[in-house]
């Protein structure tokens, strides 16, 4: 079993490095909403949306959006030449303020959950609740990881998912060695504080090495000051990150034991199904960005 996950986490880490590094930006965006739809089949399946037709609603859900982001900026070209209007190409942000809806609800996530997991196993939410859910976290997390990518490059897509894949390694094994206090263990017993503080010290160690890879010789410029601050602020939103990618973990395993069921699917050997394999990303990815660009304008102002 462990070797089969390891093959089967081999084979996805290196077509996901060479799809970040490799593929131009509008085929990354391709890439991740083709898992966007994988992993929306198997909400679907775990929220007992079984009628073809509201499936098939769901993905329209989906894809109109994507593609109205896609093409958003020649949209207001367009309007902007029909309304003989120019200036509705300075809307063009417009979307990034779509982001406040996504890391409002994670972070009301993980009150509600760090407070009350017990009674949220005996909510029996309506289809159409966790539907919107579903349709709101898998939209946010394609839009601002394509995002991720277009305006802030390949290195910063792969060190996001370089934290958390190292902050889930690190949560695993350290757990495992010395975990003994349970982090919920009435949505998932394997999870425990220990570990959490494991995955936090590795959020650490990745901003540092971030800082090493782009050198230290901007901590002793002219602008140290600013480099300071500015590795300071990625060391934070690191750690914040993370601990909301775990989060993100705990409610799709809550989502999971409503169900009555492990794993979301069984399409990736000895992973389960493609949520299973997401289920941080899809949290933290919201979140990450919109840290990404606060610090970016405090920089720039």
């Amino acid at each position: 079993m462990l070797v089969q996950r390891i093959l089967t986490a081999s084979v996805l880490a290196a077509v996901v490095v060479l799809a970040v590094l490799q593929l131009p930006a509008i085929y990354f965006s391709l890439f991740i909403a083709v898992i966007t739809f994988g992993a929306a089949w198997e909400w679907l399946s775990l929220t007992s949306v079984e009628k073809p037709s509201k499936k098939i609603l769901f993905f329209v859900a989906l894809i109109f959006p994507m593609l109205g982001v896609t093409y958003w900026t020649v949209f207001l070209e367009l309007l902007g030449e029909a309304m003989e209007w120019p200036e509705v190409k300075d809307y063009s942000d417009a979307l990034e303020w779509f982001v406040i809806a996504p890391v409002l609800f994670w972070v009301l996530a993980m009150i509600v959950i760090r407070q009350s997991a017990a009674q949220l196993l005996t909510i029996d939410f309506k289809p159409r609740v966790k539907a919107f859910l579903g349709w709101l976290v898998l939209l946010s997390a394609w839009m601002f990881l394509t995002k991720l990518r277009a305006y802030y490059g390949p290195s910063m897509v792969l060190y996001f998912l370089v934290l958390i894949c190292s902050a889930d390694i690190s949560a695993y094994f350290v757990g495992k060695k010395w975990g003994k206090d349970k982090l919920s263990p009435e949505i998932s017993p394997g999870k425990t504080v220990q570990g959490m503080y494991g995955a936090a010290v590795a959020a650490v160690i990745c901003a540092i090495g971030l800082r090493l890879y782009y050198g230290l010789e901007a901590l002793q410029s002219d602008d140290a000051a600013l480099a300071i601050l500015m590795t300071i602020d990625l060391l934070i939103l690191s750690v914040l990150t993370v601990l909301v990618s775990i989060y993100g973990d705990l409610f799709f395993s809550l989502v999971k034991r409503q169900k009555g069921v492990k794993d979301s699917g069984s399409l990736l050997p000895g992973h389960g199904g493609i949520l299973d394999r997401v289920d941080s990303i899809i949290a933290a990815a919201p979140f990450f960005y919109a840290g990404i660009v606060l610090i970016g304008r405090s920089v720039f102002a």
